[in-house]
Formats: structure tokens, C-alpha cells, sequence
């Protein structure tokens, strides 16, 4: 085997590592490609768009998207929370040329974001609400697949929500699909989780990847159901389009109409989805970087530059808007994804399965890409996560468990904001505790309190110090030390002068010591970082 030599140059390290992962990358976007097209398609239709609309935007996120992202395991498509949303703009801008030019200045909104560094608000999403949303989406997985597993509900547009677009919720959909049942797609699917745990147990057969194997044993199974009471209908398998040759294949793609730039609607849309997808992304982001073996952190800014592009390119070809998205992300690391590689691979098959197997593709049962997704949902919300989640305290657990139910029960978006309420409650509350330190002693009749305030005051430990100060009793003395403080909140400083001019009415008397009339916000200026890097 060859063994890497430091000596070697940019070039060749780049080589060496690329061949070292492309035996983990490989198999991974073969992985990944299964579960990227039935959600393609499904997502399009979900969102009254062109089935083709839904493949292109997949071969984007994988080719141009991967290319430009710094993530090393992220992979980027349509995304089922936007559904809505597109369904929306297209029937409210009266065309889909128009919508396209909604989506192009989405990408140029992102890609100002990203300028301006807007990214770095992935950094103050709590851990505790981002594993949170990743055992939620763990079990809206397993929700939402078991009816495809039991071969009932044909709709596999991915569509995240509790309450589904045909009137449907998601445990509805359970109960009918265990009324209706397909004998052959319970088999297939029970074979393929079967395979899917077993097989990699065998480090010599699994040169072979079980996702691959299972579409395999999938094609086979719909092949010997055939001809009998229990065959698969044509809606239970993959359906992509065929095409003839490539005049046809050219006839596909639609331009943005840009006549319409004087459209103030065509802004609105493009502002709403710049926002809602950028959010998405961020929180996919920050969720993958959770998942990754290897630990590393995906810049946040160059992401959203990424996606800007992505989504310019994908306006401008008749594609929808993207994000990057946690199922196929999730399958990727799962499935043993090391590098960006992964993904371009995923986007590459997508656009060779549509150029020359269309045929081949339309074999494939969905109940055994299901299956894929059940397992994948599974290593998602372990039960191990909610014992180690539990073990790190309540202000961790409560939030954690708070953002699984609000997501099953809303959508992303919102799940997440209620987990992110519940986190700033215990902030607050860990600060109401900490901005400072206190130490009282008696000299006869009269108290002495010293007070020793944090290295950093903020605007949070207001309630706490007025708690405290208003419940010092009589006659006592109070010593403030603010020499420990590199700043302290204005609000938080009016709060303290106004009690030592005030205190004398009661008796206290107030001495202050190191406490400034003004501060200004540390920062970690060039320098200092300079400093710390020397």
C-alpha cells in the first residue's frame, strides 16, 4: 500500500488523499444518489413544477454547489421545506419564467449574504437544539417512510411537516398504510433493513455497498412479484422522465423571463426564499458538522456563497431553489462519505441516470430506497443520544427533547425557533446565577457585603443584579468591585449608579471600586489574533 510522504508537493498530498477517499466517496454517492432521486422528483411535484425541474436542481446542488462549498459532507437539492413556498410564488407570479427569475436573485441575494458575512449566525444556534433537530428529523424519517415501506402512500416528495399537502398527518398515513398494505413491497423492504444491518458486519463483503446491493435485491424482487396478485404497481416504483435524444433532452430546460425585473412581487419571492433557504442551509450545516467523524467545521459564509451560485445556475437552467439538506447529507456521512467528492459523484450519476438508464432507474421499488431511509433515520435518533443528552442536565435536555416534538409536530423552521426559545430561557437563566460574586462579613451590628462583578457584564445579568441589590437589607455597606470587568452593559451600569445614589434612603452606603463610567466592547482585533497564532 502506498504510504504518504510529507516531502511530497501541493499536487501530489491533493492526489494522494483523493485516491485514499475516493474508496469511502465512491460508494457514498451511489448512496446518496438512490435516496437524491425519488426526492427530486417527489419535491417537484410537490411543488407544481416539472419533474425535470426537480432533477436538474439535484445535479446542480451536486456538480456546481459541491464545487464551491467548503462543506466537505454537505449535499445540496431541492429541499422539501420550501415546497410551500414555491407552490406559492409560482401560481402568485402567473408563470414559471417568472418564478425562475425569482430564484436567480435569490442566488444573488445569497451570494451578498455570504459577502457580507452573514453566515455567522450558524455559530449561535445552540448544540442542544441542533442534535434536537437531528433526532427529530431521524424519526420524521422513520414516520414518513414506513407508508412507502409498506408500499400505500405514493406521494414520496420528502415533504418534512406534520400536516401533509393531501389532507393527510403523518400518523394518519401510518394508520391507513397498515390498513392497505403490499405484501411485495413489506418483503422487499424487510429483506433490505435486513441487509442493511448485516452486511457491513462482514468487513470482506462489504466491498460492496448494502444500499447497492439492496436496489439490487429491490429490481430482483419487483421482477419475481411480477405476473402474480401481489405485483408492484407502476406508482410504487422510481418514475423519472425519458428522454429520447438530446434535441429533446435541450427542449427540457426553461430561461427565466427577464422582462420582469420591474416586478416588485418577482423581489418579495426572491427575498422570502434568499432568507428561508439560507436558514436551511445554515442549520444543515451546522447539523452536519455535528454528525462528521472527522469533526471538521464548514465555513458558513463560503456556504452561502455556494448556494448563491447554485441557485443562479439553477434559476437560469429551469431548476428550483436549493439548500443544503439534512437527509441526503445524513446519508452521505452515514453511508461513509469522507469528501466533497461524495457529493459531485451524486450529482454526476443523477445526470447520467436521466441522459442513458432512465429505463434501468424506473425498476427500482420505492420501498427499498424507503428502507434505506429507515435505517439512515434510525442512526439519526438513537437511543444512545437521548441518554448521553439527558446525562448533560436539564438546561441541555429539556431544550433538546422540546425542538424533537415542535419539529414532528410543525416543520423545521419553526421547530428549531421553539427549541431556540427554550435554550435562551435557560441563558437567561444560567446568567441571572453568574454575572457575579459576593462575600459578606459582620463588623458588630452592620454587614458588610462585598460585591465582585464577571469579566463580562451583559445586558442579561440586568435582572440579576437588581435582584440582588434591591434585596440588600439596612444599614449595611456595600463595596462594588468592577475590577475583574472588562465591560459592562450600560444598562447594567445605570442600574448600579442609580442604587448608590439612591442607597443613602435606606441607610447603605455604597462604595464603588474599579467600576468606570463607560465601557466599550472587547474585541479580538487582527492583532491579537496574530498574537495568539505566533
Amino acid at each position: 500500500m502506498q504510504k504518504f510522504n510529507p516531502a511530497f508537493s501541493g499536487s501530489d498530498v491533493k492526489k494522494y488523499f483523493l485516491k485514499k477517499n475516493l474508496k469511502k466517496d465512491l460508494p457514498a454517492s451511489i448512496v446518496v444518489f438512490l435516496v437524491a432521486l425519488p426526492l427530486c422528483l417527489g419535491i417537484a411535484l410537490a411543488s407544481g413544477a416539472p419533474l425535470f425541474a426537480g432533477l436538474v436542481t439535484g445535479i446542480i446542488g451536486g456538480i456546481v454547489v459541491a464545487s464551491f462549498s467548503g462543506s466537505q459532507l454537505s449535499v445540496s437539492g431541492p429541499a422539501a421545506g420550501l415546497t410551500v413556498i414555491v407552490l406559492g410564488a409560482i401560481t402568485s407570479l402567473g408563470s414559471y419564467p417568472t418564478f425562475l427569475l425569482a430564484v436567480v436573485l435569490a442566488g444573488v441575494f445569497q451570494l451578498i449574504l455570504g459577502l457580507v458575512k452573514a453566515g455567522t449566525i450558524g455559530n449561535y444556534f445552540p448544540s442542544s437544539v441542533i442534535e434536537g433537530m437531528l433526532a427529530a428529523i431521524g424519526l420524521i424519517l422513520i414516520l414518513k417512510q414506513l407508508p412507502h415501506a409498506l408500499g400505500v402512500d405514493t406521494d414520496f416528495s420528502g415533504d418534512e411537516g406534520f400536516f401533509q399537502q393531501d389532507h393527510e398527518n403523518t400518523f394518519s398515513a401510518i394508520s391507513a398504510a397498515l390498513g392497505h398494505f403490499s405484501l411485495a413491497a413489506v418483503v422487499i423492504s424487510l429483506l433490505s433493513i435486513a441487509i442493511l444491518i448485516i452486511w457491513p458486519k462482514f468487513p470482506k463483503l462489504a466491498i460492496v455497498p448494502a444500499p447497492l446491493l439492496v436496489v439490487l435485491l429491490g429490481v430482483i424482487g419487483s421482477f419475481v412479484f411480477a405476473g402474480t396478485d401481489y405485483a408492484l404497481r407502476a406508482d410504487q416504483i422510481v418514475k423519472i422522465p425519458v428522454v429520447g435524444g438530446f434535441g429533446e433532452f435541450m427542449g427540457l430546460f426553461t430561461m427565466p423571463d427577464f422582462s420582469q425585473l420591474a416586478n416588485k412581487n418577482v423581489y418579495i419571492v426572491a427575498a422570502t426564499i434568499a432568507v428561508v433557504a439560507s436558514l436551511e442551509t445554515l442549520l444543515s450545516i451546522e447539523a452536519i458538522d455535528k454528525i462528521d467523524p472527522i469533526k471538521r467545521v464548514s465555513p458558513t459564509n463560503r456556504e452561502l456563497i455556494a448556494q448563491g451560485i447554485g441557485n443562479m445556475a439553477s434559476g437560469m437552467v429551469g431548476g428550483l431553489p436549493m439548500t443544503s439538506v439534512i437527509v441526503r447529507s445524513s446519508a452521505n456521512v452515514n453511508a461513509g462519505g469522507r469528501t466533497k467528492m461524495s457529493a459531485i459523484f451524486h450529482g454526476t450519476w443523477l445526470l447520467l441516470s436521466l441522459l442513458f438508464i432512465p429505463q434501468v432507474i424506473n425498476m427500482i421499488p420505492l420501498s427499498c430506497l424507503a428502507a434505506i431511509l429507515l435505517v439512515t433515520g434510525y442512526k439519526l435518533t438513537r437511543i444512545s443520544l437521548f441518554k448521553h443528552m439527558y446525562h448533560k442536565g436539564w438546561d441541555q435536555f429539556v431544550p433538546f427533547v422540546v425542538t424533537i416534538v415542535a419539529v414532528l409536530f410543525t416543520d423545521l423552521l419553526k421547530g428549531v425557533a421553539v427549541g431556540m426559545l427554550v435554550s435562551i430561557f435557560y441563558l437567561l437563566r444560567t446568567n441571572m446565577r453568574n454575572p457575579f460574586f459576593y462575600r459578606i462579613t459582620n463588623e458588630g451590628d452592620k454587614k458588610n457585603i462585598r460585591i465582585k462583578l464577571a469579566e463580562e457584564v451583559s445586558f442579561l445579568n440586568k435582572a440579576a443584579i437588581q435582584v440582588l441589590l434591591t434585596n440588600i437589607p439596612k444599614e449595611t455597606n456595600v463595596i462594588i468591585d468592577g475590577s475583574n470587568a472588562r465591560f459592562i452593559d450600560p444598562d447594567v451600569l445605570e442600574t448600579i449608579f442609580n442604587y448608590k445614589h439612591n442607597a443613602y434612603t435606606k441607610g447603605i452606603i455604597v462604595t464603588l471600586e474599579h467600576v468606570q463610567k463607560h465601557y466599550t466592547v472587547p474585541k479580538l482585533t487582527n492583532k491579537v489574533v496574530e498574537e495568539i497564532n505566533s
